[in-house]
């Protein structure tokens, strides 16, 4: 075992598994809820540049993290002296909650226009949606590995105040329009995702199951779990997609009619002219 190596085993400090809103996961809620108020009162309405900028350090927090979960993955197994580094393609980071990796270098340097949008629209819905589901239910995440378990909530954290800042940011570009642009977003990861399902469990690994909707292993995620095994594949299919589709649906129109509201009441009480 090499010095590298020998530095890697001994960084895995571990922790009792956190339990679901035990002080660790609690600690977190608290922290995404103050930086995402801060954020939308404060910082609304902050210079397209310093926005970008912003994005754009919030993904480099997001990359050196997964960087670090995927090192520490291929690396579990000790023999003695000898370390064995074992790829487990399970943990590949292509899923919903692994999205913002790819997109938000997109948010930061792309030119403002449609597929611009679009990739916004997916990340302050479909995207935070996702992380949502397991910043509020992260028992399967859970490890005992410190570093595991920091990485896993910071992650998400992010997802989920990026994704409602954004919608704040750009609530002047809001409606249902907009909303449809995530779609095609949406659209072509499930694509990507059911190509690699399909290529890499029949080449390479038969422990891949990208957005959990491979054909080959079954769907752990609630409810749908139940879904895979009572009905044809494709009819799950049909219904993961358009049960995500009206789930970001509702993350997009709570804020949006709740905004339409808030110009609404500030209309009113503006004093009308003589």
């Amino acid at each position: 075992m090499n010095a590298f190596e020998k530095f890697l085993v001994g960084f895995k400090a571990t922790m009792q598994t956190p339990t679901n809103y035990g002080w660790f996961h609690l600690m977190f809620v608290a922290i995404a809820i103050t930086v995402t108020v801060l954020l939308c009162i404060f910082a609304k309405n902050m210079q397209e540049k310093t926005f970008r900028k912003f994005v754009f350090w919030c993904w480099i927090v997001v990359l050196v993290l997964e960087i670090y979960k995927q090192v520490f993955y291929a690396t579990l197994e000790v023999n003695g002296e000898q370390l064995n580094w074992i790829y487990k393609w399970g943990n590949f980071p292509f899923q919903l909650c692994s999205t913002p990796l790819y997109l938000l270098p997109f948010v930061a340097f792309m030119k403002d226009g449609k597929v611009r949008d679009s990739i916004i629209s997916f990340l302050c819905t479909f995207a935070m949606f996702g992380g949502l589901v397991v910043f509020l239910y992260p028992n399967d995440v859970f490890v005992s590995m410190i570093g595991i378990n920091i990485q896993t909530m910071v992650h998400h954290v992010l997802q989920i105040v990026l994704g409602i800042f954004m919608l704040v940011y750009y609530r002047k570009k809001l409606d249902w329009k907009f909303f449809l642009k995530g779609i095609i977003v949406f659209g072509i990861a499930i694509l990507t995702a059911l190509l690699l399902n399909t290529v890499v469990y029949n080449t390479i690994s038969h422990d891949f199951n990208m957005f959990y909707i491979g054909p080959y292993i079954k769907c752990h995620l609630p409810i749908l779990s139940d879904v895979w095994t009572k009905v044809p594949y494709i009819v799950f299919l049909l219904i993961y997609v358009l049960g995500f589709i009206l789930a970001a649906a509702i993350m997009f129109a709570i804020p949006y009619y709740l905004i339409k509201l808030i110009k609404k009441q500030k209309n009113k009480k503006q004093p009308k002219e003589a």
